[in-house]
């Protein structure tokens, strides 16, 4: 079944930003995305939705007067499944951000206020499956957005269920915490990794994969919208190799905490001397400390000032986002 709805979007809002870090990362067969279409921006990916199986093609438009303008075309099992699927789109998107308010605090800070002028209303991608982002931000630790799309794809191809679309380039779910278990083999401590291995990590990354998938299925790792952010933190931060950054970073991409913050963030760092936040002789340490000082004074909106400092790292500002995110040690 399908349909085709209108996603009303609060303005300003960046489309370029939000588009540009969802191609940056589209998992092959799961997502697919369109930034150089003459009609707009368009960003596909598919879902599991209570009953059954979805997909949804969301289009970009800028309208006469500069405003972007929304569009889902959701592809359903079952028409009960619209509402699901439209608050997942909603939540990606974060289209229920108030961006006047977050502009409007973040330029108070001279430092900021080229960046929000540059780019404003700008938003944090959230996440479709909490499950999902759980496993991105894992593989992703301490290496670049390209080779976590690698490694991610390699796993959605081998341990993924197929999905049959009308949409162009999306033929894969993104695996389920049962499919991670039935199809990833958990490595044996000192055991030799077999090099055809679903995910061609190191045996202590692919094992917090692995355990991740089980805690979720079993529901002793409860990730989910609307959980306190600090308790999420503290839960995740008590996992083997989940450490500040990544527990940051999926409590401001699950929850939608306005306020994550990512500590040994060097992208961040950049940004931030980029934009001249931070002087651009400070050692690695001194620079993350400064920082992570400066930013308390952004609260409660860091998780904003964090993508403002993402984009600064790049030269055309909203059209790209850092290639590499790196997290302290997990």
């Amino acid at each position: 079944m399908e349909r085709t709805v209108e996603l009303p979007a609060r303005q300003p809002f960046d489309a370029p930003g939000i588009f540009g870090f969802l191609a940056a990362r589209a998992v092959h067969g799961v997502e697919a995305a369109d930034l150089s279409c003459a009609g707009g921006l368009r960003y596909a990916r598919t879902l599991t939705l209570p009953h059954g199986p979805a997909a949804a093609r969301i289009t970009a438009t800028k309208t006469a007067g500069g405003q972007w303008r929304l569009r889902a075309d959701l592809e359903l099992a079952s028409l009960s499944d619209t509402a699901p699927a439209l608050a997942r789109v909603r939540r990606l998107l974060d289209l229920d951000a108030d961006p006047l308010v977050i502009d409007a605090a973040l330029a108070a800070d001279p430092a900021l206020a080229p960046l929000v002028e540059r780019t404003p209303g700008i938003r944090i991608s959230g996440a479709v499956d909490p499950h999902e982002l759980v496993v991105r931000a894992l593989v992703g630790q301490q290496i670049s957005v390209v080779a976590a799309r690698t490694h991610l794809t390699r796993l959605t191809a081998h341990a993924g269920p197929a999905y049959a679309s009308s949409i162009p380039g999306l033929d894969r779910l993104f695996p389920a915490p049962e499919d991670i278990l039935a199809r990833v083999p958990e490595p044996v401590p000192g055991e030799v990794l077999d090099p055809g291995r679903p995910l061609r990590l190191p045996g202590q990354a692919i094992r917090a994969v692995v355990a991740a998938a089980r805690d979720v299925a079993s529901g002793e790792l409860d990730v989910q919208p609307g959980s306190n952010p600090e308790i999420l933190r503290a839960r995740l931060l008590a996992r083997p190799r989940i450490g500040p950054w990544t527990a940051g970073y999926i409590a401001m991409r699950v929850l939608g905490d306005p306020d994550a913050w990512l500590p040994g963030d060097v992208a961040l760092v950049a940004g931030a001397k980029a934009a001249g936040v931070l002087e651009g002789g400070l050692g690695a340490a001194a620079a993350h400390r400064t920082l992570a000082a400066r930013a308390a004074g952004w609260a409660p909106w860091r998780s904003y000032a964090a993508m403002h400092l993402w984009q600064a790292v790049q030269p055309n500002g909203a059209a790209g986002l850092p290639v590499r995110l790196r997290p302290s040690a997990p």
